[in-house]
């Protein structure tokens, strides 16, 4: 049966793996697709990743911060309301590191730091009486490249394809910041059906049949809000992301050769 046929409540339910837990915080892997809680725009859906890591590890927890229910990666969530504001706190502070691993249109070749205001972006419904004139808001993301590829299939006007690795940080929290931020420099991340380049995003999910968005919530850094204790919780990448690569024909040796994901 194809799933994409069956109902919310028919679909299987998704895997969080525990990435780290102690009594005041935890931290799961989260899968591409899988919502962070519930929201009135997503009323169908069976599963969320708040509920889950609730019945995981059987108390109520609280949000920290969000990923988008299209990016994989590290979702840190606290266990009481006074560690949520302590962490929230180092959140507004921008004391907490975020590190992404992305896949892109085109090759990359220089490091660099994009700082371009973002206007707010609003649900028709959701945000239906917010402010439509709201001023952009400062949005700064630095980026380094890790690997390029080129390989010899058409995405376009073109005999080949090229794609490249990157590592990002973003140093402020706008909605789809890093999405937004990688389509205005004219390397869209794959798989990004809002601000990305179509015909490539039909291109990899037709050539590798992979359905994605290829965007992963790879580290992230911050000060235990009890202990004090330097933190950094690390995702693995998931399986679809070492198929691609060997698609691209990057493997063990080029991938140990990467620059850190560390951007500085």
């Amino acid at each position: 049966m194809n799933p994409d046929s069956l109902l919310p409540e028919e679909l299987p339910a998704p895997e969080i793996t525990l990435l780290y837990e102690d009594e005041h915080l935890v931290a799961i892997h989260k899968p591409a697709g899988l919502l962070v809680h519930r929201t009135y725009l997503a009323r169908k859906e069976k599963y969320f990743a708040m509920q889950m890591t609730r019945d995981l590890v059987g108390c109520h927890v609280f949000p920290v911060h969000r990923l988008d229910r299209p990016t994989s990666g590290v979702l840190l969530m606290a266990k009481s309301s006074e560690v949520a504001n302590s962490l929230c706190q180092q959140f507004t502070e921008h004391s907490v590191r975020k590190r992404y691993l992305a896949l892109v249109r085109g090759n990359m070749h220089e490091s660099g730091e994009l700082d371009y205001p973002l206007r707010e972006e609003l649900d028709k419904i959701a945000d239906k009486f917010a402010d439509q004139e709201k001023e952009a808001q400062s949005a700064v993301t630095l980026y380094q490249p890790l690997l390029n590829a080129e390989i010899p299939f058409s995405s376009g006007r073109y005999p080949t394809s090229r794609l490249a690795l990157m590592a990002l940080e973003p140093l402020t929290g706008r909605k789809h910041q890093l999405r937004r931020h990688m389509a205005h420099l004219r390397h869209p991340i794959i798989g990004d059906t809002t601000h990305g380049d179509g015909k490539q995003n039909k291109f990899f999910r037709e050539h590798f049949a992979l359905n994605r968005l290829w965007l992963i919530a790879k580290q992230l850094s911050f000060t235990h809000p009890v202990t004090g204790e330097a933190m950094q919780i690390e995702a693995e990448l998931e399986p679809e992301w070492l198929t691609v690569f060997e698609g691209l024909g990057w493997d063990d040796d080029a991938l140990s050769q990467t620059p850190s994901l560390l951007v500085v």
